[in-house]
């Protein structure tokens, strides 16, 4: 169970201090009394939306003026911060405190999740061992006290983010991230997404408890909801040491932000903020949270106006630029043979899936992007200009939308966020 929750239908910014306050005074009665050497783990700016880092500025301030206090944004293999994108999270914590966590160099090997329970829980789909390799920082250094926050929302590989996510994917080395996100693929996106309890989240659980019980660590677990006015805002935070903590707020999040349709949607529009989203392997999240709400034969139009590069590390890029979304039989084929892909088994993962199957189109309009890139990679494209005059965000409801000329679509504002499907396609276990 969490040490305490809350749970409501707005939790404001001045309550989130009051219950980062009893997160540290929990945390000394439960972990240490008088750590003198902390370190915070919160999301990076493709989680900013979820107030992640003011929360962390928050606990650094409380604890900065007796503790050393270090933080490392849980990048996994995303682009790691400029200086000035860590004050725009972290607002007043200082640069130096603040480490970039290096997925290929930066790591070390403690151990694996054997084939065999591999095998087990994905009943056959995968059998090979994960390697457990995490941050060197994290696994080599003494901490007292080690604060996980972070956003658990409906997600493609782990069912819900976050919990142990911070650790095996944000923090994890080459190794882990691509072993278990090619496990995911091999298991079926729609069979992951919405789901407690994962193939790949049950992996990180058991190296959790084999490998990181020592660990004097908390997790902070965010959960957020669209109000009456189309304002995200948090609605629940669950603090505790034991995956119960996760399993409790990820009841919530189901419950929240999974929006069950009762038709197929012909046209659906996503926006994706120009801040967080400048790669398809972010801005793809459109796709994985509205495919089980898409009519076969339908269009997905994704509004990316930050979109300017496909991968979030170059060799990434370029495989994507190669391969393209192609669907599962031509990655799969193609994986076999290729020696780039098995390199990076965690973009060919991403390649299944950020593709339709061909069951509905996707059509980009980016900000930075051309035509030629676009369509390159199997994507349809729009005129990000002509498509905003049509599709305006300022103008458009989140849901259903009757445009002028009669056609009827379907808005999203933030689809990461949330999980839309049909009830029929849907397995919540």
């Amino acid at each position: 169970m969490s040490w305490f929750f809350e749970k409501s239908d707005f939790i404001s910014m001045d309550r989130l201090k009051e219950l980062m306050e009893m997160t540290v005074e929990e945390s000394k009665k439960n972990i240490c009394s008088n750590p003198k050497r902390v370190l915070l783990l919160p999301p990076d700016l493709t989680r900013a939306h979820s107030g992640a880092g003011k929360l962390t500025e928050i606990l650094y301030t409380l604890l900065k003026n007796d503790t050393d206090v270090h933080l490392i944004p849980t990048l996994g293999q995303h682009v790691p911060h400029t200086p000035k994108e860590n004050r725009w999270m972290f607002g007043s914590i200082p640069e130096e405190k603040i480490h970039v966590h290096d997925w290929r160099n930066g790591c070390v090997k403690i151990g694996e999740v054997p084939a065999e329970h591999v095998r087990e829980v994905s009943a056959g789909k995968a059998d090979w061992p994960i390697p457990i390799v995490l941050n060197k920082m994290l696994i080599e250094e003494k901490w007292d006290l080690i604060i996980n926050i972070g956003h658990v929302v409906p997600h493609e590989v782990l069912g819900f983010a976050n919990h142990n996510k911070n650790y095996f994917i944000g923090l994890g080395g080459k190794e882990t991230i691509c072993a278990s996100h090619i496990m995911a693929a091999c298991c079926g996106i729609e069979n992951n997404l919405g789901n407690l309890v994962t193939p790949v989240r049950a992996c990180f659980n058991k190296a959790e408890a084999d490998y990181l019980n020592h660990l004097p660590d908390v997790y902070v677990q965010i959960v957020m909801a669209y109000n009456d006015q189309e304002q995200l805002v948090h609605t629940g935070l669950y603090v505790g040491d034991d995956v119960d903590t996760y399993l409790e707020a990820a009841r919530q999040s189901r419950e929240q932000n999974i929006i069950i349709l009762d038709k197929p949607v012909k046209k659906l529009i996503c926006f994706m903020q120009a801040d967080e989203f400048r790669s398809t392997w972010v801005a793809n999240k459109a796709i994985y949270r509205t495919r089980m709400a898409m009519a076969n034969g339908g269009e997905l139009l994704i509004i990316a106006p930050g979109l300017e590069r496909f991968g979030e590390q170059p060799d990434v890029d370029m495989l994507i630029r190669k391969y393209g979304y192609r669907g599962t039989p031509y990655v799969m084929q193609s994986y076999k043979t290729n020696k780039d892909m098995q390199d990076l088994a965690h973009a060919t993962a991403h390649l299944i899936h950020g593709s339709s199957e061909g069951r509905f189109t996707i059509t980009y309009a980016p900000g930075k992007l051309s035509r030629e890139e676009i369509e390159g990679v199997n994507f349809k494209y729009a005129d990000l200009s002509k498509t905003l005059n049509r599709y305006n965000p300022d103008k458009m409801k989140q849901g259903w939308n009757i445009m002028a000329d009669g056609e009827e679509v379907y808005y999203i504002s933030s689809p990461a966020t949330g999980l839309w499907a049909l009830k029929n396609r849907l397995t919540n276990t």
